[in-house]
């Protein structure tokens, strides 16, 4: 199966002017090229539409691999930030709270900024 050359255009040419008169052949060839010109069109929009379609279903896979890739990040995260849980039964211990030593110069009450007083002899 070829193309259509010149030979076959002519003959082509020949038969519809003896089909359908000099008068008629003009508004024929106006009516085909119309009707060309739609089929183009409805085929050009519809290559369109399923261009679309397929970037539109590649950037929903890109956004599925994101959200997956995301939610493997922030997993190992979470985890570090929740405590461990304690064993039924058993309370947690209470965090130690440490009281400044006072030194054995120092008087009970006095704040441990201020230098230690000297004791007198008796």
């Amino acid at each position: 199966m070829g193309s259509i050359g010149i030979p076959e255009l002519i003959m082509i040419f020949v038969i519809a002017l003896l089909l359908f008169g000099p008068r008629k052949l003009p508004e024929i060839g106006r009516s085909i090229g119309k009707a060309m010109g739609e089929f183009r069109r409805a085929s050009n929009d519809l290559k369109r539409s399923l261009e679309e379609e397929v970037a539109a279903e590649e950037l929903r896979g890109v956004g599925r691999e994101v959200r997956s890739a995301a939610a493997a990040v922030t997993a190992p995260l979470t985890t570090l930030d929740t405590p461990e849980p304690t064993p039924a039964g058993t309370a947690e211990p209470a965090p130690a709270t440490q009281e400044p030593e006072t030194p054995a110069t120092q008087e009970p009450g006095t704040p441990a900024s201020e230098p230690p007083k000297p004791t007198e002899p008796k």
